[in-house]
């Protein structure tokens, strides 16, 4: 693995949220941000996915019909992507927000072909909504934008350093893998990654990074080349 001329990045929306663990945390979106601007500064260009957990998670909701958890979920990734964006507007970045459906002013329908024309153009794109579609993870709507954006890698910066054999948190001899196949993942079930998104980057030939968000500069330093997480290729 080595330095990206185009990825899309995948935040958490814990990771928006902080300590308190909902809403937003604007000190947190700042530090993301300044190390979104240090890449684009060095010619990168950057897709970005946020998820919805500082709000919903559908699947997480047992008292009503999933389909509309979901939709409530897609929703709030789409907030979470407008609140960054203008975050990185105060930063002196220049940002465009498409949804796969219609968000009257607030966003842009997505089509490959302006995404990418925005990106050429240096600005910073974010890719809220998902897929459109319930049922499907915000890592399964981060493999089909990538894959659609023809990126170089997806970069999922998330609460943990790494995939491990086993839950880290329940297991502390857990073992971290620093590289391995999407093949593996499926086989031992391993669920750092959403099974769906597995398959789709496994078909499609993306490669992907999983690193801990929290560690110092470490979006910077995993896209440039110093990879201090997880390595998943074919």
């Amino acid at each position: 693995m080595g330095s990206y001329k185009r990825i899309l990045l995948k935040l958490s929306g814990e990771a928006l949220a902080g300590e308190q663990g909902f809403g937003f945390d604007e000190a947190n979106v700042r530090k993301v941000g300044a190390q979104i601007k240090e890449l684009t500064e060095r010619g990168v260009q950057v897709a970005i996915v946020i998820g919805g957990g500082n709000f919903m998670r559908g699947r997480a909701c047992k008292s009503i019909d999933r389909t509309k958890a979901d939709s409530i979920g897609m929703l709030a990734t789409v907030m979470n992507c407008i609140y960054v964006s203008e975050i990185l507007r105060t930063m002196g970045l220049s940002t465009k927000v498409f949804t796969p459906f219609a968000c009257s002013t607030f966003t842009e329908l997505f089509s490959k072909d302006r995404a990418v024309e925005a990106l050429k153009e240096g600005k910073v794109v974010f890719l809220g909504g998902g897929t459109g579609h319930p049922y499907f993870s915000t890592d399964t709507g981060t493999s089909l934008r990538a894959i659609e954006l023809e990126c170089d890698c997806i970069v999922m910066a998330k609460a943990v350093d790494g995939i491990y054999d086993s839950d880290p948190v329940l297991n502390p001899n857990a073992k971290k893998y620093d590289k391995l196949t999407y093949t593996e993942i499926l086989t031992k079930q391993l669920k750092a990654v959403d099974l769906t998104a597995s398959v789709l980057c496994m078909e499609n030939n993306m490669p992907m990074i999983l690193f801990d968000l929290n560690q110092e500069n470490s979006i910077v330093n995993n896209v440039l080349g110093s990879c201090t997480g997880t390595v998943v290729e074919n």
